[in-house]
């Protein structure tokens, strides 16, 4: 059984910054590709950033290309989602989840096997 534990959510101005952590237990996270997604109400949850097992390769969603940017400590079994420059439409609830397999080139949700329970970010205008 594999747990992923978001944390770093909150409220924050247009403009400003957060940083996601999704803590990881329970399976070799080294292994797996890591993935961010993000769902806001009465939409389908979208595809935000990746990153492979090792950390060296990353694909972002066009929306959030040069604004966001994907990490991952091995070490400390965590992944991270730097997000600057928030805009009103980042607003939504935030899920790490952990990849079927080893590539950062995984984009929709059923390509993930684990799940974590999600961190709520909301930027006002």
């Amino acid at each position: 059984q594999v747990q992923l534990v978001e944390s770093g959510g909150g409220l924050v101005q247009a403009g400003g910054s957060l940083r996601l952590s999704c803590a990881a237990s329970g399976r070799t996270f080294s292994a797996a590709g890591m993935g961010w997604f993000r769902q806001a109400p009465g939409k389908e949850r979208e595809f935000v950033a990746s990153i492979s097992s090792s950390g060296g390769s990353k694909y972002y969603a066009d929306s959030v290309k040069g604004r966001f940017t994907i990490s991952r400590d091995n070490a400390k079994r965590t992944a991270y989602l730097q997000m600057n420059s928030l805009k009103p439409e980042d607003t939504a609830v935030y899920y790490c989840a952990s990849a079927r397999g080893s590539s950062e080139y995984y984009t929709k949700p059923n390509e993930y096997v684990y799940w974590g329970q999600g961190t709520q970010v909301t930027v006002s205008s």
